[in-house]
Formats: structure tokens, C-alpha cells, sequence
């Protein structure tokens, strides 16, 4: 009650001030580092090397692919394209467990974060050992064994295994069971195990090591994952489970999924000893080189623990201590019976297996091990073939076979071709691929084909997915845009954005124009031209090959024309951060969705989401936020580059999160307001069928359309060495490429003829008719498969009650409420300068409810004279009051906004060259630099313009600014966070973390107290460079713009002394901006030569 507001930092301090908290740590804590290690030789195996590798399921591809990178280069190896192999619970190889569950991953309601720029919050250390009572705030709490990095080598675990205290004991439990006993023998096994852990417990140990080694042709191991789940929820009943912690030495884990899965079931320690012994035998044969086999061991340790903490990232915890045991997974292929024994609370929606076919596929990799014959014993590890075809691998449904025939139909014009394509993968009876694939067709009403829509009208329908101009070649790019342009459908930017040259229709009457304009966290190329010339608006909340993930565009990649169309600097690497920034909530997204409908009234905006369990609740919340689309993508749909573990284990089909949005909006009353879209591995007439009846009334397609147009799948997109001048920018590689519009309309052509011939069976004359009608399908009786028999797909083909009253399809279009917005007030006063560029000054009241101001009058100005604008300060309009948010967003040139007040989060949004003053009102009595006056997230994704703001800003100030010049007196958190452009000056402090991931343009940093080091700095990416002469010319003249816009009172003291005060300014250099800026001198001053 001491009438004060009290600071984070005093509260903090007076808690952790409470109790000796660091004498306590200190004298409990066990570092594992301080353990001396035993020298005992590590365990050998009586199984030999090849037969464990052939037993725990390794292939050539493990090791080439996913060891082999990790090991040699410590990161874990990238891949491109989609995943078209079966779901575990369909492929008839024999499966690990870990496969048969998929990543759960934050989009919208709360953010993924980025774990590599902002490492201050990230932590993957674990401390093991008893817990005790939260309530009981004392000394022996501490009492743990720290393991700083959790994947561990053999040493390590030699310490735990042996290790001397009075705090710790350790056991070791054996997690093998005897084959021939079969299932029974497994579930008993797992019994002993439990009933031993138990015991051990009992007498005093508190690390339980479990362990399978051993295995042998009498002994085969449990599946890890199994047994370390069945004994931390068995132990959790049995109330003793904050007693111990457990440690796995296993030889199964060897990508990060297992890991995470490991963790996320409870281990706190993984020893994944059989890597060890394969980075070893990789080294001494040459496969991994330029590093010993220890330090090897070491990378790949490291490797494993980024990929964790990208994993955690992604559903946006940031250490593992949180993300231990906390099962943050989808289950896909597993029944209820098993799951709610072995892995309880956590989803299972589709049935599946159980611990009999567990065990199955247990035994086939042990009769793979010790086959019958001696010739199969002598053959080498199998091929694999997961992440690329390979024969007599893994099944993919893009294969020589189905490339061939596909090109052939679409260079043909060969519907005979086509039928044989389209046969190929639709005929899953027998070669099961997918959850689409099991249903077929019921309830067939016929009607003759002639009165079915025509092709031209469903083509309408179809969209290409968004690839952008840099991850593929301008060629393939504008290949895809001028055929869905001919046919009426609609083509996506990508994140790239967009050259302008594009937007003017050619002579012959195509139009390169990308009708869906891509907005994502990146916010390349987003500016008020590139909105004004969509047709479609999408923001992307998540890539079904990557979700919760964002991107990076190496420097070398960044070549000059792509760098130009992303508003970047040639060869400085690029950064799409996981999350929006501007998105941590439903509501921001609607603020989102409001800013966007401002900058073009005429498009529809879509939201772009990802499936995954709960993805329906999702799409409520973003049916509310106003969208007018919402696209569900699967899992399995292409990438430009991601990781292999992205790839295969995150998200899930679009089946499941197409049916649960469908049911979810019908519930809710609300799937009449919006469009859904559907995409990710779309191939054929049928799977359009299928996702139209399951809901989608819209649909996309991606890879298909780049096989039309030549791709032959060869995996290497983020090489750069494309061989058909796909996914490249090698002007050489580029020549290669062949693809035709007319081969993409073929494509869809063909598509549409086959779903109409669907149509016409079913009884639909439209395809409006068909959407949301799945009683038309049911599950194949005639598959008779040992896995899939066990799938319930009922909840996909669920019809709720609603149906039959509430609209299945959209029928109204949204209302965003933008007849009030203050810009048609503004417009009304400015017409003379809109239309003859004379100059106009007015003044209006602003309130917090007046949001996205500048947005609609800067689409008005695009309109007319394009990204060039109006000349300076043709606009100027002052308000008084207090701005909502979104002030200035996407403001073009000629634009002149001045507060006096100030402004909520979001200033300047992707400012197009407007100039945004935010001055203190004068009345004001208190220090502007001392005071904040704008809100978080200001100018993001600015392109140019100026802004000048007479206080201090929040967090994220200037977050991926490539072009604006701005002055302001103090910030939060993550300044310039990604900036890759513009100059900014900050008068004052700038809280933690500034400069994360800034790799371009120009920071100035006030430090008259010399506090400004790295301990607030992020030195990753920048360095601390001299101030010369051209800075401090700029430097000054910038302060004098500020000086003059808002009257500044610290402005202009450090102007009257500025011999003294221009050697306080710190600034602070992207190394490799400087780097590139020099390299595009030198080429200037070649060409220029050989111009002489």
C-alpha cells in the first residue's frame, strides 16, 4: 500500500533475496561435469555389429542420411519436398513405435519461438534425481545430479551407472524379453519391469537406468519408447515417480524425434549407445571425415540436442525441463486399448495397432536379424528408402513410374496416359499408402456426365501452393502463374513476394501475376503495391512440411534479382522467424486480418493452418477472427528445405484436420462464413473427390504441378542444383527447365475430367453440390491388411446433427466492419492531392478504436500510381489523441502522419514509404525518453519510409525492418531482431537481445554510460564497428529531422554538444551485410571497367 507501482525487476529481486537460494545450489547441486570419469571399458556386445544393426532397424539410409551429417557437420541433415511414403500404420515394412506419433506444434493461439536467436530463454539441461515436496522451500531440494547436455555418451553414463554419493544411487533394468514367448512374453516382460523399477525404488535408488543390451537369439529388446512410458505412468499410480528419475541406454533412438519422445515420456538422460559404435565404424571407413570418432560423437550429440530444442520450440516451450514428460504428441495408428495402458493421455483418434502387431514387427526385425538362410545372413544392411525412392525401399507414391506417366500425359495431351497415372495411385486396395485410400465411394445415384459443370468452372477451384520466387527459378515461377491465370484459377506468390513488373498483364494477354499474395513471418516484399495487386491475401500460420518452424534463405542464395523482388541486400542471408511477431493470440490475428482487409478491400484473406489434433478449434477461433478462407494443410506437402525430422514427424494428414475443421465450424455455426481450402499431396480427381466431400470446397496443389512441369523428384531443391531449372537459380541450370502453362492446364485439365466423372457416379452436377457430403464415402471392407484392419475411421466421416439444419458450405461472405474507418474521412479531405498530386494538411481526433489508419487511403494511392506513390509530404495529417493499432500500416510515399498523443503496438507495419511522427502532446509534463510512447512490434516488415518517435518504443522495435529509417529514445527487449535493412538510431537504452538475427542495415546505439555491451547485444550476427565520418554526418542529420518533427528536448541537447555527444553512439554492423556491401562495390567497379 505504498501508492507505486512496483517494477518487475524490484519484485524479482525480493523473492529471490528471500533464502540463500545460490549457497543452497552450491552446495547440493552435482554437476555431472565434476564427476570423475571410472575408466572402465565400455560394454561389449556378444551379438556382432551387423546382425544389432539389422535387429534394432537400421538402414544404409540411417547412417548416410542421419547419422553421417550429425556426426560430421553437428547439425542435422536437411531435405526438400514432400513426404509421399505410407503412415506407419499402413507400411508393410516393419516400423519402429517412435513412427507411429507426430509433433504436436503451436499456431495461433500461442507462438512457436525461436530457439537459435533468442538462446537466452532456451535451456535443454536436466537435473535427475528424488523431488520432494514444492511447498517445502529448503536446501535438499537441490539435491540433483545435473546433465548439462542430456544425450550422453558411454562415459557419462559409465559415471551415473557407478557413481559414489551419498545423495544418488543407481539400477540398472533390463528392458529385453524372450522372442519366442511372443506377445505374452512382451507384456510380462514389461510387468518385471515395472515390479523391478519398483523395487529399486523402494530400496533407495533414485536414477533408474534402463538398458537394452543384451539382446541375443534368445533375448529381443522392447521397443524403448514402450517401456520407459509404461514405467513412468506405472510408477506415477503407484505414487512413487517423483522418486527417481529415469536414464535410457538404448540402441534404438537415432533421430531427434525419438528423442523427444524419449523425453517427452519421462526420461531425463538418453545414451544412444549403438550411434556411438556406428559413428565409429562411419569414421574408420571414411564415410564421415575430417573429424576423430570421439569428437564425432560429440557433434552428433550436439546435433540431437539442437534438434530437441527446435522440436520444443515449435510448440513454444523453451526448456526441457518443461517438456519433459509432458507428451506433447499425437498418436496416429495405435488403439485405444494399448494407448490408454502404455501411453495414457495422450490422443489416438483413429485406432489402429495394438501390442500384438507391436510385437509383429518387433519379430520381423528379429527374423531380419537372424534370418533362416545363411545367403540372407551375408547381405548387407536394407536400402531404406524413406526420404528417396529407392528400389526395393520404402513406397513412394511419386516414383519413376508415376513421374514418367504423368509428364507423358500433360506433353501429350494424353488422357490415356493420364488414366494410367491416376490408376497408379489411386489403386490403394493392395499397396496401401493413405487414410484417403481406404475409403471408396457409396450411395452412387448416377446422372449422366453432360450434366456435370464443365471442367473450365471446376479449374475455378483450384489453386497452385505457394512456392516462392527464390526457393524455385523465375521460369517455374511465372510458369505456374500465367496457366492458373489462363484458366481462371489462382496462382500463390510465396514468401518471396512479388516483382512488380509482373503485375501489368503482357501483350498476349497473360498475366505472370500471382493472383494469392503471400504473407508470412518474413514479410518479403510485403508491401501496399503487393497487397493492392492480390486477389487473394494469405497469411501463413504454419507449412504443413515444416510447422512451427520458420526458414532461412542462405547469403549465397540471395542472389541480386531475388534479393530486389524480397526488398533485401544481395548476399545477406535471410531469416523468416517461427512466429509472426505480430501474432501471439487469436486476437492478433484478427488485428492481422483487419489490416490486411484495409490494404485491399477486394481480396479475401486466408488463413493457412496446418493439421494436427485441435486444428478445428483453431479454425473456429479463426473464423471469428474474420477470414474469409481457411486452408487446412497436410502434413506431407512440399518444402523448399526442412529438416529430415519435420519432414516425416510433424503434423498429420489432411483427412483428419480437414473432417475435425468441417464438424468443429457446422457445431459452431460458423462454416457458413468461411471457404475451406485443402491441400498437401493432391495428385488425382479422387483425392479432390475425397476432400471435397470431407468439407473443402477449394483445393491446392503443389508438387503435382512441378512434376507436370518437369521436376523428377531428385530431392535436391535446397542444393541449388536443380538438374531441370526448377529449384534453382543457376542461370546454367535454369535453361533446363522445359515445363510449358500449357502442360500445368493439361495437369488441371485432367484432374477436373476425372472428378467429374466421380461427380456424374455420385449424383452431383456441381461441385458446390458435393462439398460436406460424406455419407458418399465408406471404409474399403476389401482391404485386408494386418495393420490397417484395426483403423476406425468413423470420426473422419462423422456428419453432425447441425448438418441438417446449418449450412455445410460457405453461403454469406464475412463482415469486417470497415464502413466507419477514419481513412474514408481522410480520403474525403484528400482527393485534390490523390488525383492532382496537390498538397493537402488536415487535422483529426483519433481514439484507440481507430485501427489500421493510412491502410485503405495508401490502397487507394497504389491503386493509381503503383509502388512509386505520391511525392513527400503531399499528405500531411496530424491527429491528436491516442492511436489503435496498426497506426501507418503499409503507409505509402506522399504520406505525412503526425500524433501528438500516442500509439498502440504495430506503428508503421510494413511502411511503404510514408514518414510516421509520434510526438508527446504538449502538455505533457513528464521526460519523453523516460516514458513509453508507442507499443510493441513497431515498424515490422518495413520496406522504407521514416519514422520518428519522441519517447521509448516496447519490444521488438524495428523486427525485420529492410528499409526504414527511424529515431526513437529508448527500447525493449529484441531490437532490430531480423532486420535486414534501413538505418535505425536509438537515443537511449534497449533492453536484452538487441540485433538478434539482424543480418542487414545500420544500428545506432546513445550509450553516454557505457552499458550497451554484449551482454544486452546479441553478437551473433553483428559486431561493434568505428564510427566514421559518413556516420556521424548521417547520424547527425537524422537526429535534426527527429529534432525538428517532435521537438525533442533530448534531441537537442545532444545536439548542442554534439563534439562530446557523438562519441557516445555505439554502432552496431550485420558482419555479414558489411561483407556483401563490399562485394557488390567490387562488381560495380569490374562493370564499370569493362564499361570503360
Amino acid at each position: 500500500n505504498e501508492g507505486r507501482i512496483i517494477e518487475d525487476e524490484e519484485v524479482k529481486k525480493s523473492i529471490v533475496t528471500k533464502r540463500p537460494y545460490q549457497e543452497w545450489i552450491d552446495e547440493n547441486l552435482l554437476p555431472l561435469s565434476k564427476i570423475p570419469y571410472t575408466n572402465n571399458p565400455t560394454p561389449v556386445e556378444k551379438l556382432d555389429f551387423l546382425t544389432r544393426q539389422k535387429l534394432f532397424g537400421y538402414t544404409i539410409e540411417d547412417l548416410k542420411t542421419i547419422i553421417n551429417p550429425m556426426g560430421g557437420q553437428g547439425a542435422e541433415a536437411i531435405s526438400s519436398m514432400g513426404n509421399d511414403t505410407p503412415l506407419a500404420v499402413l507400411s508393410e515394412q516393419p516400423q519402429l513405435l517412435y513412427n507411429y506419433f507426430k509433433q504436436l506444434f503451436a499456431q495461433v493461439t500461442n507462438p512457436p519461438l525461436d530457439g537459435i536467436r533468442e538462446e537466452i530463454i532456451t535451456d535443454i539441461s536436466l537435473a535427475i534425481g528424488g523431488d520432494f515436496n514444492i511447498f517445502e522451500i529448503e536446501s535438499k531440494q537441490c539435491k540433483k545430479l545435473k546433465i548439462q547436455n542430456p544425450v550422453i555418451s558411454n562415459e557419462d553414463l559409465d559415471k551415473i551407472r557407478n557413481i559414489d554419493h551419498v545423495d544418488f544411487k543407481s539400477a540398472t533394468i533390463s528392458t529385453l524379453y524372450k522372442i519366442e514367448k511372443g506377445v505374452n512374453g512382451l507384456e510380462r516382460a514389461l510387468e518385471k519391469c515395472v515390479d523391478a523399477t519398483f523395487k529399486a525404488v523402494s530400496e533407495g535408488c533414485n536414477i533408474i537406468i534402463l538398458s537394452d543390451r543384451g539382446v541375443s537369439e534368445e533375448f529381443a529388446p522392447i521397443p524403448m519408447l514402450l517401456a520407459c512410458s509404461y514405467i513412468h505412468h506405472s510408477l506415477n499410480i503407484l505414487q512413487v515417480r517423483s522418486k527417481f528419475g529415469i536414464i535410457i541406454e538404448s540402441a534404438e533412438p537415432r533421430e531427434p524425434h525419438h528423442f523427444a519422445l524419449l523425453f517427452g515420456y519421462g526420461a531425463s538422460a538418453i545414451n544412444p549407445y549403438m550411434v556411438n559404435e556406428i559413428i565409429h565404424d562411419q569414421v574408420n571407413q571414411g564415410f564421415i571425415t575430417g573429424v576423430k570418432a570421439d569428437y564425432a560423437i560429440v557433434n552428433y550429440n550436439k546435433a540431437i540436442a539442437k534438434g530437441i530444442v527446435k522440436i520444443m520450440n515449435k510448440i513454444g516451450i523453451s526448456t526441457l525441463h518443461s517438456y519433459r514428460a509432458a507428451q506433447i504428441f499425437e498418436i496416429l495408428g495405435l488403439n485405444k486399448t494399448f494407448t490408454s495402458k502404455y501411453f495414457p493421455y495422450t490422443p489416438s483418434r483413429i485406432e489402429g495397432i495394438g501390442l500384438m502387431e507391436v510385437e509383429k514387427e518387433v519379430k520381423k526385425r528379429f527374423q531380419k536379424a537372424f534370418p533362416n538362410s545363411k545367403i540372407a545372413n551375408l547381405l548387407p544392411l536394407e536400402i531404406g528408402g524413406i526420404y528417396r525412392w529407392r528400389r526395393g525401399g520404402e513406397k513412394h507414391m511419386f516414383n519413376p513410374t508415376t513421374i514418367s506417366k504423368l509428364q507423358q500425359a500433360v506433353r501429350l495431351n494424353s488422357p490415356e496416359s493420364y488414366k494410367e497415372y491416376s490408376d497408379m495411385v489411386n489403386e490403394q486396395s493392395s499397396n496401401l499408402m493413405t487414410i484417403r485410400g481406404l475409403f471408396e465411394f457409396n450411395n452412387l445415384d448416377p446422372i449422366s456426365i453432360d450434366e456435370v459443370e464443365p471442367w473450365t468452372e471446376i479449374v475455378k477451384k483450384f489453386k497452385t501452393g505457394a512456392m516462392s520466387y527464390g526457393s524455385i527459378s523465375r521460369e517455374a515461377h511465372e510458369n505456374l502463374a500465367i496457366a492458373m491465370n489462363r484458366i481462371g484459377g489462382k496462382s500463390n506468390s510465396g514468401e518471396g513476394g512479388e516483382d512488380p513488373k509482373r503485375f501489368q498483364k503482357e501483350i498476349n494477354g497473360d498475366s505472370r501475376n500471382s493472383a494469392i499474395k503471400q504473407v508470412a513471418s518474413g514479410r518479403f516484399g510485403v508491401s501496399i503495391n503487393y497487397l493492392t495487386n492480390a486477389k487473394e491475401i494469405q497469411i501463413k500460420m504454419a507449412q504443413g512440411a515444416k510447422p512451427g518452424e520458420g526458414g532461412q534463405l542462405p547469403g549465397e542464395k540471395v542472389v541480386p534479382w531475388i534479393a530486389e523482388t524480397r526488398n533485401s541486400t544481395p548476399y545477406v542471408g535471410l531469416i523468416s522467424p517461427p512466429p509472426h511477431h505480430d501474432i501471439y493470440s487469436i486476437e492478433d490475428l484478427s488485428q492481422l486480418i483487419y489490416d490486411l482487409k484495409n490494404a485491399n478491400r477486394e481480396a479475401r484473406v486466408n488463413v493457412k493452418l496446418v493439421s494436427e489434433v485441435g486444428v478445428g478449434t483453431i479454425a473456429a477461433g479463426v473464423a471469428k477472427a474474420k477470414a474469409d478462407v481457411i486452408l487446412i494443410s497436410g502434413y506431407d506437402g512440399g518444402t523448399g528445405a526442412a529438416p529430415l525430422t519435420s519432414l516425416q514427424h510433424t503434423g498429420i494428414p489432411w483427412e483428419l484436420g480437414l473432417a475435425e475443421a468441417q464438424q468443429t465450424l457446422i457445431l459452431n455455426d460458423l462454416r457458413s462464413r468461411v471457404v475451406l481450402e485443402c491441400d498437401g499431396q493432391l495428385k488425382t480427381g479422387r483425392d479432390v473427390a475425397i476432400a471435397a466431400l470431407l468439407g473443402a470446397e477449394e483445393f491446392g496443389f503443389a508438387t503435382a504441378p512441378l512434376v507436370a512441369s518437369g521436376c523428377i523428384m531428385m530431392r535436391a531443391c535446397h542444393l541449388n542444383t536443380c538438374p531441370v531449372g526448377i529449384a534453382t537459380q543457376d542461370p546454367e541450370l535454369r535453361k533446363n527447365f522445359k515445363g510449358t502453362p500449357e502442360h500445368v492446364i493439361n495437369f488441371m485439365y485432367f484432374i477436373a475430367e476425372e472428378l467429374r466423372e466421380i461427380m456424374a457416379q455420385l449424383g452431383f452436377r456441381t461441385l458446390k453440390e458435393m462439398v460436406g457430403q460424406s455419407q458418399k464415402l465408406n471404409v474399403n471392407k476389401a482391404i485386408k491388411h494386418y495393420k490397417a484392419n484395426g483403423l476406425d475411421l468413423s470420426p473422419i466421416l462423422y456428419k453432425p446433427e447441425k448438418a441438417k439444419t446449418q449450412p455445410i458450405h460457405n453461403t454469406t461472405e464475412q463482415d469486417h466492419q470497415l464502413e466507419n474507418v477514419l481513412d474514408f474521412d481522410i480520403i474525403k479531405e484528400a482527393i485534390p492531392s490523390i488525383y492532382r498530386k496537390e498538397k493537402t494538411r488536415v487535422t483529426f481526433k483519433i481514439k484507440n478504436t481507430d485501427r489500421s489508419v493510412g491502410a485503405i487511403l495508401s490502397n487507394e494511392i497504389s491503386k493509381i500510381y503503383g509502388a512509386q506513390g505520391l511525392p513527400e509530404d503531399t499528405i500531411l495529417v496530424d491527429f491528436e489523441g491516442s492511436a489503435g493499432q496498426s497506426f501507418g500500416a503499409f503507409a505509402t510515399n506522399g504520406l505525412s502522419f503526425k500524433i501528438h498523443g500516442n500509439c498502440n503496438d504495430y506503428l508503421g507495419k510494413g511502411l511503404s514509404g510514408g514518414k510516421l511522427i509520434i510526438k508527446v502532446p504538449p502538455t505533457a509534463t513528464f521526460k519523453p525518453e523516460e516514458n513509453i510512447i508507442i507499443g510493441n512490434v513497431a515498424l515490422y516488415g518495413a520496406i522504407t519510409g521514416e519514422a520518428y518517435i519522441n519517447g521509448m518504443a516496447g519490444e521488438r522495435f524495428c523486427v525485420r525492418n529492410s528499409g526504414a529509417t527511424a529515431v526513437v529514445e529508448g527500447i525493449g527487449d529484441h531490437g532490430c531482431e531480423y532486420m535486414t535493412g534501413g538505418t535505425v538510431v536509438v537515443l537511449g537504452k534497449t533492453g536484452r537481445n538487441f540485433a538478434a538475427g539482424m543480418s542487414g542495415g545500420v544500428a545506432y546505439v546513445y550509450d553516454p554510460h557505457k552499458q550497451f555491451d554484449s551482454t544486452l547485444c546479441n553478437m551473433e550476427m553483428v559486431a561493434f564497428d568505428p564510427i566514421e565520418d559518413e556516420d556521424i554526418t548521417k547520424l547527425r542529420r537524422l537526429i535534426k529531422n527527429h529534432s525538428l518533427y517532435t521537438s525533442s528536448p533530448l534531441a537537442k541537447r545532444i545536439l548542442a554538444d554534439w563534439e562530446n555527444e557523438q562519441k557516445h553512439f555505439v554502432k552496431v554492423m550485420p558482419t555479414d551485410y558489411k561483407k556483401a556491401l563490399q562485394r557488390i562495390a567490387e562488381e560495380k567497379k569490374i562493370e564499370e571497367l569493362i564499361a570503360d
